[in-house]
């Protein structure tokens, strides 16, 4: 059965498009990928039009306007997985694959992908192209992965890692207050995505039907907040991730979830609208720090999302509430709201395993290290 997808871009999306094609400097998989979205915008030109202009096959843009639908902007642009056997490289060839991985990343880039290795690889050789499955395999099989910063390698771990690791783990070992909650707090995303027509239900003799033509409605932020002693979450989905809404959330986890708490320890990431700042932005000085009185945050270390027991359920709400199209803002909040509620009668609770002295045993490497050059 054959699925349409209506791609339906924004004046910012448009802009971003143009403005890539219009630099000329990202590989040609990529400028395609961008030319079908803006060929394909609002019924502009049809899929045997698309072909034509761009030399391309019917597959790669059902692939990309599937991916526009279903996963957003960026992932339509993104390198999907790539199939086929990968191309054998020279022994030179796969030398220069291996100097490029080792080497600094380029400037304005905070380590090497696929894409990065495949582009520079085409410069320095005489390759024409190379699929990154190909990058892939060879990277795997010398054994190399750049993209990896790895702060679970023993030698990197610094000092202010560590100290930010500890104090979070020391924060999870606090038993049961109510008057000192402990709250994990992060933000997801989901694209709210329609049918074109509605799909006809069942009936005697006749099976339900749906409409095969979806369209991308609008994109919703999601704010997850965790407490797992209480077994209690909260979702909030919003149109906006601002300082704002930040502080909007603090207000409520003050106001109306916990308000005869004490003090609030909330446990979150180093995002750039996480901070007490964004409550001054958003009230006068004196609510802000009404609020802020209550509250007391910590942060896990920078590239440490693990450590946040908050990003395991967002992931089962994932899996158990948003795996499926929904198109408007009401039904998502319907849907957060039942999902919650059923979580919360169960007491469904993470088992958290991981605390200082396990950390210290599992990266006694990196304390010894850290030791050795006091």
């Amino acid at each position: 059965m054959n699925i349409t997808y209506l791609v339906e871009l924004t004046q910012e999306e448009i802009h971003t498009l143009k403005t890539l094609l219009s630099k000329g400097m990202h590989n040609a998989r990529l400028l395609k990928r961008a030319n079908i979205l803006l060929l394909a915008n609002e019924h502009k030109h049809s899929d045997k039009n698309i072909v034509e202009l761009l030399n391309t096959s019917t597959s790669t843009i059902y692939r990309t306007k599937k991916r526009f639908v279903e996963d957003g902007f960026d992932a339509a642009l993104s390198e999907g997985k790539r199939t086929g056997q990968p191309k054998l490289l020279s022994a030179n060839e796969d030398a220069k694959l291996i100097s490029i991985a080792c080497s600094e990343p380029p400037d304005g880039r905070a380590r090497w992908t696929l894409a990065l290795i495949a582009d520079k690889l085409i410069t320095l050789t005489e390759l024409e192209s190379i699929s990154l499955e190909t990058v892939r395999q060879r990277l795997k099989h010398n054994e190399l992965k750049p993209w990896q910063k790895k702060m679970w390698c023993i030698g990197e771990l610094n000092s202010d890692f560590i100290a930010q690791m500890e104090e979070v783990l020391e924060i999870y070992a606090m038993p049961a207050d109510e008057k000192h909650p402990v709250v994990n707090f992060d933000e997801a995303m989901k694209q709210l995505v329609s049918h074109v027509k509605p799909p006809k239900l069942a009936s005697p003799g006749h099976l339900a039907k749906d409409d095969y033509e979806y369209r991308r409605e609008d994109v919703a932020n999601i704010y997850l907040m965790y407490d797992r002693h209480r077994g209690w979450r909260h979702a909030k989905a919003t149109a906006t991730k601002t300082r704002e809404d930040f502080a909007a959330c603090m207000r409520d986890l003050v106001d109306i979830h916990y308000p005869n708490a004490d003090k609030i320890h909330v446990v979150l990431d180093n995002y750039i609208t996480h901070t007490a700042g964004s409550l001054y932005k958003a009230y006068r000085a004196e609510e802000a720090r009404r609020i802020l009185k209550k509250i007391e945050f910590h942060y896990t270390p920078k590239h440490a999302s693990w450590l946040n027991m908050v990003e395991i359920e967002i992931g089962v709400m994932n899996r158990q509430c948003l795996d499926r199209r929904i198109a408007t803002w009401d039904d998502l909040r319907l849907s957060l709201t039942a999902w919650e509620n059923g979580r919360n009668s169960e007491h469904a609770r993470i088992k958290w395993m991981f605390d200082v002295d396990n950390a210290r045993l599992k990266l006694n490497r990196a304390y010894k290290l850290l030791n050795s050059q006091n």
